[in-house]
């Protein structure tokens, strides 16, 4: 149960980052400012718990010269640049989603950022040359209709969105998909602590290239972007990577899948109740059906496996 709980914390986590954005913005704070304290933050927090792993192991193995070295610890350059650039995907899909926000309600920004899903399974079937199977297509057809109800679109049609806005959360939807695919080859073998520390490393330098960080030397981060800062950063960039690590391997990716989308209505119910964001009954049934198209490959996966036990059990019987 613990272990299912440390996924969907990290989900929950994840989906209240879109209300503070939108808050900051309110504050007056401007894109780089917002990422760029996150990802400060975050580098913070990670770095801090790279070396209290790293301490908790030399002090399991003890302190001698003669003890074996930490080989977790011990990354090449090469591996530390590899990491960093495996970073960059996620500092990116943060600049286009908060961008986003800008233009765009933030109830339909998480749903174009949740096309993730159907981008995945498309880039997977493109690199691999494989048509998706009958439940992927159905999980496709049900993903887009819950997307359609739940931006409103079917209610309100296409005339009052803002395109710029809509491109930049598809964008980040691509973004966070290629994210997704290049983590999980990312160094796998390396404990989670040092990779995650070495990719917000790369995620924050790539941010400060393209905004550099005045706000260092201006004196704003100590007003309330320290505060906004914080909260991304600890909710964002620290928190949710560490409760993944701890979870996904006990429960797998089908129910991190599952449980990851609660992500979704976190941030529309946030939207709704603190940026007072109109969301109707028809927007809530089609969150529901994005859940639903979420969590439908795992449950056929399920089925079919219970399926196949019974009729092992049913031959020995017999």
């Amino acid at each position: 149960m613990k272990y299912l709980l440390s996924v969907l914390m990290g989900a929950i986590c994840y989906g209240i980052l879109s209300t503070i954005v939108v808050t900051a913005y309110g504050e007056g704070y401007e894109l780089g400012e917002v990422v760029g304290s996150q990802l400060l933050v975050g580098f913070i927090l990670a770095w801090g718990f790279m070396l209290f792993t790293k301490w908790r192991e030399r002090s399991r193995l003890g302190s001698t010269s003669d003890k074996p070295s930490i080989t977790s610890s011990k990354l090449t350059w090469k591996q530390r640049l590899f990491l960093m650039a495996a970073g960059t995907p996620t500092a990116i899909t943060g600049l286009l989603y908060y961008e986003s926000l800008r233009y765009i309600p933030n109830s339909l920004a998480i749903i174009l950022l949740f096309q993730f899903t159907w981008i995945g399974v498309l880039i997977h079937a493109i690199s691999h040359r494989k048509r998706p199977n009958g439940i992927v297509l159905l999980t496709l057809v049900i993903l887009f209709g819950g997307t359609l109800l739940a931006a409103g679109i079917v209610e309100q049609g296409m005339a009052r969105f803002n395109w710029i806005g809509v491109a930049l959360g598809l964008l980040s939807a691509v973004s966070y998909s290629l994210f997704i695919l290049i983590s999980g080859k990312a160094i796998p073998s390396v404990h989670p602590a040092y990779r995650s520390g070495w990719m917000i490393t790369g995620g924050m330098l790539l941010v400060f290239i393209l905004f550099p960080p005045y706000f260092l030397i201006n004196g704003l981060l100590w007003g309330n972007l320290l505060l906004f800062g914080f909260m991304l950063g600890l909710f964002g960039a620290f928190l949710p990577p560490v409760l993944f690590a701890v979870g996904v391997p006990h429960i797998g990716e089908g129910m991190t899948g599952i449980l990851g989308a609660a992500e979704l209505p976190v941030a529309v119910l946030l939207s709704a109740v603190v940026l007072h964001e109109h969301v109707s009954v028809l927007q809530w049934i089609g969150v529901a059906l994005v859940m639903l198209g979420v969590a439908l490959p795992e449950m056929f996966k399920r089925i079919r496996h219970h399926g196949d036990n019974y009729t092992v059990s049913s031959l020995d019987s017999s």
